[in-house]
Formats: structure tokens, sequence, C-alpha cells
């Protein structure tokens, strides 16, 4: 899974403070102008035009995805409770 971020975004902040991301092997790409790749990776997905109204946002092992920091967080914490 990878979630998709930026600097300055509160929500993406509140997501990355809440679920221990580096346990449950979630890879963070933080979108800007000095990473050209995440960026690239995310036009692979086709999220381009969604990042530009909503971050953060969670694509998930079989390319489906979620937006909403809440919704996103509760999907993550779901995962947590299953590894447990």
């Amino acid at each position: 899974m990878t979630l998709f971020t930026k600097v300055g975004c509160e929500k993406c902040e509140y997501v990355k403070e809440r679920v221990d991301l580096a346990a449950l092997g979630v890879a963070v790409e933080e979108l800007g102008p000095e990473n050209p790749d995440a960026l690239a990776h995310l036009a692979w997905h086709g999220l381009v035009n969604v990042a530009e109204r909503n971050l953060p946002i969670l694509v998930l092992e079989d390319s489906n995805y979620l937006t909403g920091a809440v919704r996103i967080r509760k999907y993550l914490e779901g995962l947590e409770g299953q590894a447990a």
C-alpha cells in the first residue's frame, strides 16, 4: 500500500501520527516539486485529479484507493487489529 501526502497537509499528518504505517508496510510518498517520482507514481495510478482535490490518498494492494483522513485511519486501524 502507498499513502500519498504533501507537506503542510493537516489531514496527511493526522493519519501519519495516528497509525504505525511502517508496521503495516505502508509506503509514504510525499508529493511536491522536489519529488517527481512520487508524482509519476500518482499519475501511474491515474490519481492526479483526485490529489488536486483530496489528500491523503491510500492506494491499496489491489490498486483501489481510499481518500479522507478519517476513512483511511479507520481502514488502517482495522488492519492493525487483524495483525494483533
